[in-house]
Parts: structure tokens; C-alpha cells; sequence
């Protein structure tokens, strides 16, 4: 049995994880993804800041070494904005002053490499407990008159059912827990699909249609809108 089955999956925080190294930003996104959470990578610290910037996290997972600002400069930054999301730092450096200088640079916890991704999981739980996004969150997403229930698997408008095949399901739930947040194709490849975006396939724009024909077209009130250029957006208006 794979490693990560071995938790108990049940949120549906979203997270931001800051690493350098692609094998482990990915070998951590996916485990994390087995437990339910969104997951969006960064490489850089730069990188990391624009999408802290563009978006609300329930927690960011960061590494201190980054090749262009230091995951402690980044960290600082976080806490400049007089953010409360939990800062959880990954690195090989694991000397008790690297540690403060982690503590004092904004970090809540920190976790040395080479780690158990079972102890990165009990930290990433603790962490999101104590801060209140916990496992026994709402179970229903809400968006307007449109529900999502995460245990049925089953979307409600109106009170009434619409069925849903797994990909538009995957997807519906995606937008629903950006709801009021331009998503780009890229990002739809890379959370529902798990793939690099590829520029010459229409297959994203296919299954936005697919949705918007279940979700909006019997409804006076159009929830899923296009901005052209930059992706979909979920909202009331």
C-alpha cells in the first residue's frame, strides 16, 4: 500500500508550497493531494510572493533555501502583510539557531530534510487545526444556489440534482473552492488534470462548456463567466 494512503484523507484546505526542486515540490503535491487538499507549487521565492499575493492559502508550506529571495525573506513578507495563514518551513539546515532565525522570520513550525511525509502530514493537520481549518469543516461548498456535497459527491442547484461525470465533478469542485477567483487554464491543467497545460488542445474549454451547460443554462443567473485571456471565474456576478 502506497505511503500516503495511510493517513485519513477529509480536507479541503488549499495550500501553497514553495520548493526548488521540482521531484520534491512534486512528490509532496501529490501525497498531499491524496488527503484532499489543493495544492499550487511555486519555484521560486518570487514566484511563491505572486501567488501569496493573488490568492488566499489556509496554510504555506516553504522552503528555506530558494535561488532568488531566501524562503526567510518571503516568510517576513507573509507577515508583513498581517497574514494569520501558517507558515510550516522545510530544510536540510536543522541547528537550533536556524531554527529561531525560521521562528523569528514568521514560521510556525519547522521540519528538517530529510522528513517522513507521515510527519509532514501531522504537522500540516496540527497546523491547520490550530489555526481552525480542520478536517470536520463544512462538508458542502456553496456558491449562490449551487451546492457541492464533498461526501454525496453530488451538485445541487435549486434543490435539484445534476449529474456529473467524474471530470466535470473534479472540475466543478475546483471552481467552486476559487469561487471569485480567476483561474487560468494552467491552473485547471495543473490541479485537475494533473498535467502541463498544453497550448494546442481545447480539451479545458470543452469541459468548461460541458459544466456551463449543466450548471447555468436552465438558470436565469449565470455562475461560471469567462474572461477572456485569463481563464474562468466562479461567482454570483
Amino acid at each position: 500500500m502506497p505511503l500516503f494512503l495511510l493517513m485519513t484523507a477529509g480536507s479541503n484546505a488549499t495550500l501553497l508550497l514553495v520548493e526548488d526542486e521540482p521531484k520534491v515540490a512534486s512528490f509532496i503535491k501529490k501525497g498531499l493531494q491524496t488527503q484532499s487538499y489543493t495544492v499550487e507549487v511555486a519555484l521560486t521565492g518570487e514566484e511563491g510572493k505572486q501567488r501569496f499575493d493573488a490568492a488566499a492559502f489556509d496554510l504555506i508550506i516553504l522552503d528555506v533555501n530558494l535561488p532568488d529571495i531566501s524562503g526567510l525573506e518571503l516568510a517576513e513578507y507573509i507577515r508583513q502583510q498581517n497574514r494569520r495563514v501558517p507558515i510550516l518551513m522545510l530544510t536540510a539546515l536543522d541547528t537550533t539557531a536556524d531554527k529561531l532565525l525560521g521562528f523569528e522570520a514568521g514560521a510556525d513550525d519547522y521540519l528538517a530534510k530529510p522528513f517522513d511525509f507521515l510527519e509532514l502530514m501531522a504537522r500540516v493537520k496540527a497546523l491547520l487545526r490550530r489555526a481552525g481549518t480542520t478536517e470536520d469543516a463544512d462538508r458542502i461548498l456553496r456558491v449562490a444556489d449551487l451546492e457541492l456535497n464533498l461526501d454525496e459527491r453530488v451538485a445541487r442547484r435549486q434543490g435539484q440534482t445534476i449529474e456529473l461525470t467524474a471530470r466535470e465533478y473534479a472540475l466543478l469542485e475546483y471552481l467552486m473552492r476559487n469561487a471569485g477567483r480567476v483561474v487560468s487554464r494552467v491552473d485547471i491543467a495543473e490541479q485537475v488534470w494533473d498535467i502541463g497545460f498544453d497550448t494546442g488542445t481545447n480539451v479545458i474549454d470543452v469541459y468548461v462548456s460541458y459544466l456551463r451547460a449543466k450548471i447555468d443554462k436552465d438558470y436565469p443567473v449565470k455562475l461560471i463567466h469567462t474572461l477572456i485571456g485569463m481563464g474562468y471565474v466562479l461567482k454570483e456576478k
